[in-house]
């Protein structure tokens, strides 16, 4: 991430502080770079993957951008005495990119989920976006990575859109982005399952007051009791222990 980019350190990770306005002129230089680039959204939970994972942390750290996503990492930074400008969570951040790369004419490719999600998706991103053009979709289960690679280089791809989770989309990114010959790569965590409708968004009311993850949790109480239950206090156990020097990202 570029170094005049204003950040909020949290957990050893720098992530941006930037209103969505900001975050999409961060988007349009991204697009018009020349270099590849990689954006993740950074969350409690995948910033508890972190201290664990030495890889993953890399990752993020080489990240050209990494936006907040979530009231966790909102609690963060006004622990540090800071604040986030915008929640730019990756399910309603991400649109906003695909509508850059629809006004820009960037062919996109969608890589993750269950067999079928991903073309669902496709299929309601197009019609919801004018111009949008997804030239492929991939469940994100195919033993055979090197064919997958070999699909999204051969479709023209220049916006890859990885929905594994964390740490498995970041990582795939970090290793094959290049070989796909896309040129901006988007980690998005449940995006697609969200767009295609597998899984269901909390009432607006409980996205604007911050506990989408309660929602989320009752629907889906046995898959996601570690991530909320545990992680999020262990999360804010290692953000008091950071901020006041009793340790360091462990």
């Amino acid at each position: 991430m570029r170094t005049d980019i204003p950040t909020v350190p949290i957990l050893g990770v720098r992530v941006a502080k930037l209103t969505e306005q900001a975050a999409l002129g961060e988007v349009k230089r991204l697009f018009e770079g020349q270099q590849e680039a990689v954006v993740v959204y950074a969350n409690a939970h995948s910033l508890n993957v972190a201290c664990a994972n030495p890889a993953y942390r890399r990752v993020l750290a080489d990240a050209a951008l990494v936006l907040n996503d979530g009231s966790g990492l909102a609690i963060a930074a006004r622990l540090r005495g800071d604040v986030f400008p915008a929640n730019l969570n990756g399910t309603d951040f991400t649109p906003k990119v695909l509508r850059e790369a629809a006004d820009r004419g960037a062919a996109v490719y969608l890589l993750g989920g269950e067999p079928g999600i991903a073309e669902t998706a496709a299929d309601k991103l197009t019609a919801a976006i004018p111009g949008l053009k997804i030239v492929g979709t991939q469940h994100g289960f195919s033993p055979d990575v090197e064919a997958v690679v070999g699909r999204i280089r051969a479709s023209g791809a220049e916006v890859l859109v990885v929905a594994m989770g964390n740490p498995a989309q970041e990582l795939w990114l970090d290793r094959y982005l290049t070989a796909t010959g896309a040129r901006l790569g988007i980690a998005v965590g449940a995006f697609l399952d969200f767009t295609a409708g597998k899984v269901e968004r909390a009432p607006a009311w409980m996205r604007r007051a911050g506990v989408e993850w309660l929602y989320r949790l009752a629907r889906e109480p046995r898959r996601l009791f570690q991530r909320y239950v545990v992680g999020n206090p262990l999360f804010l156990g290692r953000v008091l222990a950071e901020r006041f020097g009793l340790r360091r990202n462990t």
